[in-house]
């Protein structure tokens, strides 16, 4: 007890021994970040976003969607019973920035892939009211206008520097893989599908002809959580 006195009356020990502890803190946490390979899971299935899928999510982004709807599910009984698989950080290793994060006056998005029809989510982004009476989100009935996406290509590229593995390929079909998966009804025989597996094909606001933002926000909304199968992936192997 006198030495405790001791390290509390004198400034210059307190602060020794606050540095210190902030040390040892410090080097439990990082030190074991050098003993593993990587802090991200191995899955099968995740691959970049399709142009369209990354012109939708610049758009999600834009129109601030993340302020009211997360993207990860934590792995907590309640969570998991509502919203499914709880949150892999290999489903976000392409996003840039992620869209992680707690608060939510919307449900999480994490798998809404597939939970509803093309139709549903255009009436949910024009009028919310539509298909949900009680619901408080704005109308975005702007995302009808055509999309602007002359830039497409040089936005892959930028994204390969940080990381995300598309090829010198892709970037060069960029805007006509775009396109195609507006334009075509089944990924049946398209390039688009054979570059990403697993994408939503089809125009949401039932024309083909123009590519509207619209379009690139659903296709961005229905892939997401559906790159990983789940059934197959066994939850003892994975690292959290």
């Amino acid at each position: 007890m006198f030495q405790h006195k001791i390290l509390e009356t004198n400034v210059f020990l307190l602060a020794v021994g606050i540095l210190l502890m902030v040390i040892v803190g410090g080097l439990v946490e990082i030190v074991p970040l050098f003993a593993i390979e990587s802090t991200i899971e191995k899955v099968e299935g995740i691959r970049p976003y399709t142009p369209l899928e990354l012109a939708g999510r610049n758009i999600y982004i834009r129109e601030g969607c993340y302020l009211c709807h997360s993207q990860m599910i934590r792995p907590f009984k309640d969570e998991v019973e509502r919203y499914g698989h709880f949150s892999l950080a290999a489903e976000s290793q392409y996003d840039h920035p992620f869209q992680w994060g707690s608060k939510r006056t919307g449900p999480d998005l994490a798998r809404v892939g597939g939970k509803y029809t093309d139709d549903w989510h255009v009436r949910h982004l024009i009028n919310p009211r539509d298909v949900v009476a009680e619901s408080v989100m704005p109308g975005y009935p702007h995302l009808k206008r055509p999309l602007k996406y002359g830039d497409i290509a040089d936005h892959l590229k930028t994204l390969r520097i940080v990381g995300v593995p598309y090829t010198d390929e892709e970037i060069a079909s960029a805007k006509a893989d775009l396109e195609e998966q507006v334009s075509a009804s089944s990924p049946e025989g398209t390039k688009v599908a054979a570059h990403y597996p697993k994408l939503h094909m089809g125009a949401a606001d039932g024309n083909p002809a123009v590519v509207s933002e619209v379009d690139a926000l659903v296709a961005y909304l229905q892939v997401l959580g559906t790159m990983v199968d789940f059934s197959t992936v066994d939850p003892a192997s994975i690292r959290r």
